[in-house]
């Protein structure tokens, strides 16, 4: 057996229930990507129990919001809760504790008894709140401090991720334009990418479902035109899919699609060793460099022959290109 640790994963739609399940006694952690949509379902989860969501939002939040402030009673001291995690009512609610890994560690730490035990100090949560936090991970390169074990184990983390037909199911009655339902459908990966390393925009549900209301608020005042979509589409999800998007947009597949064979490394295609260390020693690594030149240009180049030109050509042709293309 493989000693690998295993991660199991739940829906939205599965974490919504068991939110609904749990959290009246056992206080909840959801992790996923950023933009997968965690507040919202705990949102919905909250309002289906008839509960109001009251929020604390993790980077902005100091030990003190959360144990409160003292006061003299007498001739003691007492801690006086913030009024989001102890109302003057003593009706449950749901506390929603987000980018809870986030939080400073200081802050981490003043909410153990919380999490744990529904106590702030010496006030105790009216009975029935649910406390339920979320984040992001680790390796999604957001805002995240490393969760002391001591919070770990006062948590039921629950790893969240994307179902395809589950967000479709949603768009079709939440308002998201057919014409990105249509592209999520025929380009599934497409409603979540990896978090990049540079700080540019990237698709994932909750970019979707902004560029699909983008589109209709200018499309509302009428001018909404090919260049318009491709550039709400750059500014809002990845580059390469707000690029397909826009093809598919205005019609332009062939060329969307000749656009990816061109930027293809000639490392991604299978070239003898020899053909791509030839090309190579010449500058010429990627395939649009590689179409522009003729047969005599690459003939020209140091040990190319007439062997290597038959292979280059004929791996070009298995990719609808050739040599001397005017690009």
């Amino acid at each position: 057996m493989s000693s690998s640790p295993i991660t199991e994963t739940v829906t939205l739609s599965q974490a919504r229930e068991l939110i609904r399940c749990l959290s009246h006694e056992q206080s909840v952690l959801l992790l996923s990507p950023p933009g997968v949509g965690k507040s919202d379902v705990v949102r919905q989860a909250a309002a289906a129990e008839g509960l109001e969501c009251k929020s604390l939002l993790g980077t902005q939040i100091a030990p003190e919001d959360v144990s409160g402030v003292p006061r003299i009673v007498g001739e003691r001291s007492v801690f006086c809760p913030p009024r989001v995690l102890l109302p003057e009512n003593a009706g449950k609610f749901c506390l929603f504790l987000d980018e809870l890994p986030a939080c400073a560690p200081d802050v981490q730490k003043a909410f153990y008894s919380l999490l744990l035990e529904r106590r702030i100090g010496e006030y105790l949560l009216p009975e029935g709140t649910w406390v339920v936090a979320a984040g992001n991970r680790a390796e999604d390169k957001a805002l995240v401090r490393t969760i002391s074990s001591a919070l770990v184990n006062r948590v039921l983390i629950l790893n969240v991720r994307i179902d395809v037909p589950e967000w479709l199911a949603w768009a079709q009655t939440g308002g998201v334009r057919g014409d990105i339902i249509t592209f999520i459908e025929q380009n599934p990966e497409a409603l979540l990418r990896p978090v990049p390393d540079k700080p540019v925009p990237f698709s994932t549900p909750r970019a979707w479902a902004s560029l699909s209301r983008a589109l209709d608020l200018v499309s509302q005042r009428g001018k909404l035109t090919g260049p318009l979509v491709r550039a709400l589409a750059v500014g809002r999800v990845s580059e390469d899919d707000a690029r397909r998007f826009a093809a598919a947009w205005t019609g332009d597949g062939e060329a969307i699609a000749l656009e990816e064979r061109l930027a293809l490394k000639l490392t991604d295609i299978d070239l003898s060793v020899r053909a791509r260390k030839t090309l190579e020693g010449g500058g010429i690594t990627t395939m649009r460099e590689l179409v522009v030149k003729t047969d005599d240009e690459l003939l020209e180049l140091r040990n190319f022959n007439e062997t290597v030109l038959r292979e280059v050509k004929a791996k070009l042709a298995v990719y609808g290109l050739a040599l001397g293309m005017k690009l």
